[in-house]
């Protein structure tokens, strides 16, 4: 009976020994391509559908279980260099950002400055709105140009007033030299006609 019992030991020993080494030969002869080419979380949906749970334990392959392992180290080193990347060229742009920020404020000074100078004049070594200078002088031309205006018409006004007088002023020394002419002619008549009458008296 110990003869069989121990026989028997050793068969199942051995059969036990036998599954394990092939199914560990097996498995480091055939790993799925989903654990080789596919996401983790295929990987992972991969291992959930083909593993049994017993009491609460998932019974996972040794060399599937070191595959996941390694791609999730290899996928979380690959992330923390990307990370560390972006953080990197995230410093460099923001750098950027506050050099074109600051390049921003100083080329607004500028425009301001020349804005602040292009609508401006100096006066008198005072600074004075061109809008409020073109407009004084504007008002200044306008008035210049009306008292031009008022100052012709006032001397076209005096042209005709002088020519007017200086025709009556004619007319009048006309009506002089005529009317002296008349009383002369009418004096020598009468002159005349004095000295015929004495002639006549003295003759009579």
């Amino acid at each position: 009976m110990k003869k069989i019992n121990k026989s028997l030991l050793r068969f199942l020993f051995t059969a036990v020994f036998l599954v394990v080494v092939l199914s560990n030969a097996n498995g480091q002869a055939s790993m799925p391509e989903v654990l080789i080419k596919n996401t983790l979380k295929e990987q992972l949906n991969y291992l959930e559908e083909r593993t049994k749970i017993y009491e609460n334990y998932r019974a996972i392959r040794e060399d599937m279980f070191q595959k996941v392992k390694s791609n999730i180290s290899d996928t979380l080193t690959a992330d923390y260099r990307r990370i560390n990347m972006l953080n990197g060229t995230l410093s460099v742009l923001n750098h950027t950002i506050d050099s074109l920020r600051s390049d921003l404020e100083t080329t607004r000074a500028r425009l301001d400055n020349v804005t602040r100078t292009k609508n401006s004049i100096r006066l008198l070594g005072a600074e004075v709105n061109k809008l409020a200078y073109n407009s004084v002088m504007w008002l200044i031309v306008i008035g210049l140009v009306t008292l031009l205006v008022m100052g012709f018409l006032a001397f076209r006004k005096n042209i005709s007033v002088t020519h007017n007088i200086k025709k009556e002023l004619n007319e009048l020394r006309d009506e002089f030299q005529a009317y002296r002419k008349t009383t002369r002619e009418a004096r020598e008549k009468m002159s005349m006609d004095h000295f015929n009458e004495l002639k006549k008296l003295r003759g009579g």
